[in-house]
């Protein structure tokens, strides 16, 4: 299995640093737009909606409610992009409300109607500040496209870190009742990595020396919101008696499997870009 992970991570990787640094922002949002939305069809899967006509509907009012913020960021004449900013703080509200569901890890298991309401609002809550943030990044001047894959290959290298820290050093449990596997060493390790991956990156991207301390704390603080991405579509699939969202990549599961961590770092690291000024 690590073998077939390795091989697909050295197939994707590429692919998405290419398009990262080359493509132009409209043309990055689109992309985006189609990766998140594919991770939320299987987000709604998870959320038990089997009638591909129904997740159809609902992915299409999430597309449309992409374009309505599209079409209302254009017509911004300073160019501040206020919306996706409002989103980024949105996504970054409902994270934090994340964190009292997997608290109460039971909430949402009995399949009720309004069990399954909550899970529906949550991918739209989850998906839309994910891709209005790396919209946000990605534009930004003068290195919006450098900023962006920093704050990807951050949740990569926090992703990996913690997999291999936590199988070489792992011993107690981050939270057993909702991902048996991940390890506080596993957390540590991920930290690390992902810390160390966002400072180098800064000093590839010139960042003066008094705003390194600015993208080190950003990273911090989205790596962990990146844990707990992770660990709420682990608990939407533990809900669901799903081993994984999908079967797209080989090795890795599905689209949600792979993005899960982002869709919760991106509007923090968003956010914390804007606020401290690097």
């Amino acid at each position: 299995m690590t073998r077939t992970r390795v091989l697909a991570s050295l197939v994707m990787a590429p692919l998405a640093i290419a398009a990262v640094l080359l493509l132009p922002t409209p043309w990055m949002a689109a992309l985006a737009a189609i990766m998140f939305l594919g991770a939320l069809w299987e987000w709604f899967r998870l959320a038990e909606i089997d009638d591909p006509l129904a997740r159809g509907v609902l992915l299409l009012a999430n597309l449309l409610l992409m374009v309505a913020v599209v079409w209302g960021s254009s017509g911004d004449p300073a160019g501040s992009l206020v919306l996706l900013k409002l989103l980024c703080v949105a996504g970054i509200g409902w994270w934090l409300l994340a964190m009292l569901w997997l608290r109460r890890a039971g909430f949402g298991a009995d399949r009720a109607g309004r069990a399954r309401v909550f899970k529906l609002a949550a991918g739209t809550a989850a998906v839309l500040p994910a891709w209005a943030a790396l919209s946000l990044i990605h534009a930004g001047e003068p290195n919006g496209h450098g900023w962006l894959l920093v704050a990807l290959m951050t949740v990569w290298a926090a992703d990996s870190g913690a997999y291999f820290a936590g199988r070489r050093f792992g011993r107690r449990k981050l939270a057993p009742r909702i991902s048996p596997n991940k390890t506080v060493e596993g957390l540590v390790g991920g930290v690390v990595a992902g810390v160390a991956v966002a400072v180098a990156g800064g000093l590839l991207l010139g960042t003066p020396a008094a705003l390194m301390g600015g993208v080190g704390l950003v990273a911090l603080v989205s790596v962990l919101f990146s844990v707990v991405g992770d660990l709420f579509e682990s608990l939407l699939k533990r809900h669901a008696g799903a081993k994984d969202s999908g079967h797209l990549i080989p090795g890795h599961g599905g689209l949600l499997d792979r993005v899960d961590g982002v869709l919760a770092a991106l509007p923090v690291f968003a956010i914390g870009q804007i606020w401290l000024g690097f």
